[in-house]
């Protein structure tokens, strides 16, 4: 791509997802004109990864064997994609496949590997008002929560998890809208914790509802289609638009979560603590033998 198209291509991306994060984005972010020392590395996520405790897994094992030190931003996969666009971020790891294709077209990655996934559930209160509970389509659940006028809980944060809740929505014909739907604007756990409270319906994945449901009055109560899964990338931002990039470290952290020890971690994360993996680990498969 010619450097001046993708320079404005990226720009556009930057207006796009400007405000997409979480509202209580990073506390502070890198200069893109100040180059980063070799050792250190900036990883823009998505707040699944921290929340769910994942991170505390991966990271320390990475850090002692390579002497890299990563300082992590958990945010929605829209802000931590839009921080790669403007060059606050050395690698990404995101679940918006959307999102993800558009930056790669662009020129913003060097490359976008496969990692892992889990899944999209509906989570509850367990009366369940709105008679969801065992619904085989979740765009069938959502009408129903609509229907009835339940309380449900957005992201409203440009996450990946909010995006698969608005193509939920459009699916379901619904435009969510009125006092029922309510807007946090904050990461998945919190807005868990919202829900909790509100007694309402959100859309979660699987991992970071697990991880915090012994501090929420939340049940799973819809899960299991095709179409709820949850695809993770690593995404090296690319040194040629982002010179201030860490491209070594970024390509050594990608290299790390793809190796059989990186899968090794991710396959086993959450058994022993909540009786099931709570991501399964997908380098070197092919993105249609996902969920199969």
């Amino acid at each position: 791509m010619n450097p001046g198209i993708r320079a404005a291509t990226l720009a556009g991306l930057v207006l796009v997802m400007g405000a997409c994060g979480s509202a209580a984005g990073p506390s502070a972010s890198p200069s893109a004109a100040a180059p980063r020392g070799s050792g250190n590395l900036i990883l823009a996520t998505t707040t699944s990864t921290q929340d769910s405790g994942l991170l505390d897994v991966l990271l320390p094992p990475f850090e002692e064997t390579t002497g890299y030190v990563v300082k992590t931003v958990a945010v929605g996969s829209g802000q931590a994609i839009a921080m790669g666009v403007e060059c606050n971020a050395d690698v990404l790891l995101v679940h918006s496949p959307a999102a993800e294709a558009k930056f790669m077209d662009a020129g913003g990655g060097v490359d976008r590997r496969l990692v892992m996934h889990n899944d999209f559930v509906i989570v509850g209160p367990a009366p369940d008002p709105a008679g969801i509970r065992g619904a085989t389509k979740a765009a069938d659940a959502l009408a129903k929560i609509a229907a009835t006028g339940a309380t449900f809980v957005s992201r409203a944060d440009k996450s990946g998890t909010n995006s698969k809740e608005l193509a939920l929505w459009a699916a379901a014909n619904v435009t969510p809208d009125g006092a029922w739907y309510l807007e946090s604007g904050q990461g998945m756990g919190a807005t868990l914790q919202i829900t909790s409270e509100k007694g309402g319906y959100t859309l979660t994945d699987r991992a970071t509802y697990l991880a915090a449901r012994d501090r929420v009055r939340l049940e799973i109560l819809v899960e299991g289609e095709a179409g709820l899964l949850n695809v993770y990338h690593v995404i090296p931002v690319n040194p040629a638009t982002c010179p201030t990039a860490n491209a070594s470290g970024a390509t050594a952290l990608a290299d790390y979560l793809t190796s059989t020890a990186g899968q090794a971690l991710i396959g086993a994360f959450g058994s022993r603590e909540y009786g099931q993996p709570l991501f399964v680990p997908d380098a070197g498969k092919s993105e249609d033998s996902l969920g199969s």
